[in-house]
């Protein structure tokens, strides 16, 4: 097995755990930035028939950095420097660097129809663009919340809340991951507005700058708001129309479900008091099973298994769903969604199962 991923980084660990539980040889570890300076590495590692997993680059700034670099060069712009440790900068040129990455490495592979690809790099470039991923899920008949589409600025998002006849929407970049810069936006007929979001809005002589943090931040006033959603949408960002969900106590909670070979297989509810339940925001697991009833967990296993053929080159694919009242809609597909340490389905965890299922 070929990884190509950043040695010592916690899916590397959890990848070599699984192989070695399951009696298989360690993978062989490509450096994302290795491959980026040069791509003739790939080619080399897999002169014999293997299985090849491409893992995230964020785990490597060096690697995201000749990215962001490789983005500024297809899109003409000057050269930014790398962001600060969690700075929201130049996603879309990230994005272009990854996109062009990753077809590059579609006609490497393309030359190599013996390697079993774990996911295809195409359909992994689709579900980092999060507009055209939810798009997609939807055009094969997936339940998602409703889409406003792109969001040009804050002056644009109060035409779109007009246009629509709404007053609370999710706000979200087109090519975030973790809910970095997510904004779950409201407002009233008295005018009050409120924006909640992990991204903190520095403000100073010259643009305003977002970092992701794990403590949430609310903003009422219009100043602070159009700001922040005029930093957020410089970089691309797109509405869907809010979707409550489920109670759970003083919570509320949505679900990660993670599909090996196309079928729902380990499943989490991520519960917490924020807007936001993403793990990572100190919210909490809890048993899904416990939480649904028999028409929601036919619901969300249908929904998985239909998405999971929408991504038909994809082994291991997660989901996240809101699911009630026998409905699902999927929020978001994460080609990277399998990292959830600990987490077990019918004994093994994400790791050992896609390897056991491959």
């Amino acid at each position: 097995m070929l990884l190509l991923a950043t040695s010592g980084s916690k899916r590397v660990r959890l990848m070599q755990a699984a192989r070695a539980q399951l009696r298989l040889p360690p993978a062989q570890v490509l450096e994302w930035r290795d491959w980026l300076a040069q791509p003739a590495l790939l080619e080399d590692a897999l002169r014999r028939p293997c299985l090849f997993k491409i893992e995230p680059p964020g785990d490597d700034p060096a690697a995201h950095r000749m990215l962001l670099h490789a983005g500024c060069g297809l899109q003409n712009r000057p050269l930014l420097d790398a962001p600060a440790h969690g700075e929201l900068l130049a996603m879309d040129a990230w994005f272009a660097g990854f996109s062009n990455a990753m077809q590059g490495m579609a006609r490497q592979l393309a030359a190599m129809p013996q390697i079993r690809v774990v996911n295809a790099p195409a359909e992994i470039c689709l579900m980092t663009d999060k507009l055209a991923c939810q798009r997609h899920l939807a055009a094969h008949g997936i339940a998602i919340p409703s889409l406003l589409g792109p969001v040009h600025g804050y002056e644009h998002l109060q035409s779109l809340l007009h246009e629509h006849q709404l007053d609370r929407v999710y706000l979200k970049p087109r090519y975030g991951s973790s809910a970095s810069g997510v904004v779950a936006y409201r407002r009233n007929k008295a005018g009050r507005q409120q924006a909640t979001t992990s991204a903190a809005l520095q403000q100073g002589d010259g643009a305003a700058r977002l970092f992701n943090v794990k403590r949430m931040a609310r903003y009422e006033t219009q100043h602070d708001i159009a700001a922040l959603v005029d930093a957020l949408a410089a970089q691309e960002l797109y509405a869907e129309a809010w979707l409550n969900k489920p109670r759970c106590g003083d919570g509320h909670y949505d679900l990660r479900i993670v599909t090996v070979a196309g079928q729902p297989a380990h499943r989490v509810a991520r519960i917490g008091d924020q807007m936001m339940t993403n793990l990572h925001l100190d919210n909490r697991r809890g048993d899904a099973a416990s939480l649904l009833n028999a028409a929601d967990l036919a619901a969300l296993e249908a929904a998985c298994a239909q998405a999971a053929r929408a991504f038909p080159h994809s082994h291991v694919t997660g989901y996240d769903l809101v699911v009630r009242h026998g409905s699902a809609h999927v929020l978001e597909a994460n080609a990277f969604g399998d990292l959830l340490p600990g987490l077990l389905w019918q004994g093994t965890d994400t790791y050992a199962a896609q390897l056991t299922h491959v």
